[in-house]
């Protein structure tokens, strides 16, 4: 688990989070939503210790994130996969070569180990066989795979994905969401997933935080979301009228039972 409690952070007289207090559960998928400029991005960098938080703590489990030296956060970063936006692989660096990264650069694991770990890694993510193929011999939604495949790798106890289906067809987008899904309830792990596709968050949504200028404005989980009579969630989410008669119908379809 991952909570925070009151936490600040401003750029000079720009006060983009004010107080954020929640909670981020292991083997659940947990979104945080928001329009841009809404926080979600800076949230999701004090996070993972990329920016420091003005006043308020961050706690992984029962440790203070806010308080460990340096070697303290190299061990709990070791406990930590990353999935960036955009897969962020190295062009001149083999599919297996990617995966190993991080076994390269935190274990004395033996090559034959680093091998058969990586193996196992991309047969978890449906990529057996591509070890070879280097990331611009393969399709992108190939490439999140492999990203993820890299964020697995050290069986992380925390994972963090900044908007996962960024730049993936629809489909494609699901197959990237159902995997992330299936890895965090397998492993347990605690995902915590910045996004804007309102997709994923019907699909795996099992717990939203949704900001607002700043401020947590709802949290629920998918089930809840299109029967929320929350103004801020209603205008963020049925932007589109598709989305809006989705939810007419809804409403409609609880009004007859």
């Amino acid at each position: 688990m991952i909570r925070t409690e009151h936490l600040y952070k401003s750029f000079n007289e720009n006060h983009v989070l004010k107080g954020i207090t929640t909670e981020f559960f292991p083997g659940k998928t947990n979104l945080i939503i928001g329009r841009s400029g809404s926080g979600k991005t800076v949230l999701l960098k004090l996070l993972v210790g990329l920016l420091a938080p003005d006043n308020g703590v961050i706690y992984y489990d029962n440790v203070n994130f806010c308080q460990l030296n340096k070697k303290e956060v190299r061990t709990l970063r070791m406990k930590v996969g990353m999935l960036f936006q955009a897969s962020a692989l190295f062009d001149s660096l083999t599919v297996e070569e990617n995966v190993r990264f991080p076994l390269d650069m935190f274990t004395n694991m033996t090559a034959k180990e680093k091998h058969l770990q990586v193996n196992h890694c991309l047969e978890r993510v449906n990529l057996e066989g591509a070890n070879r193929k280097f990331p611009s011999e393969v399709s992108g939604g190939m490439q999140k795979r492999v990203g993820i495949a890299r964020a697995i790798v050290l069986n992380p106890r925390y994972l963090f994905c900044d908007e996962p289906n960024s730049g993936l067809d629809p489909k494609t987008a699901l197959v990237i969401d159902e995997l992330i899904r299936s890895i965090t309830q397998d492993y347990n792990i605690t995902t915590v997933i910045n996004t804007h596709d309102m997709n994923s968050v019907m699909e795996i949504g099992d717990n939203v935080v949704l900001l607002h200028t700043g401020k947590i404005a709802w949290r629920g989980d998918r089930h809840q979301v299109l029967s929320s009579d929350n103004e801020i969630l209603k205008n963020f989410i049925f932007a589109s009228p598709f989305l809006q008669r989705l939810r007419n119908a809804a409403m409609d379809a609880g009004h007859t039972h």
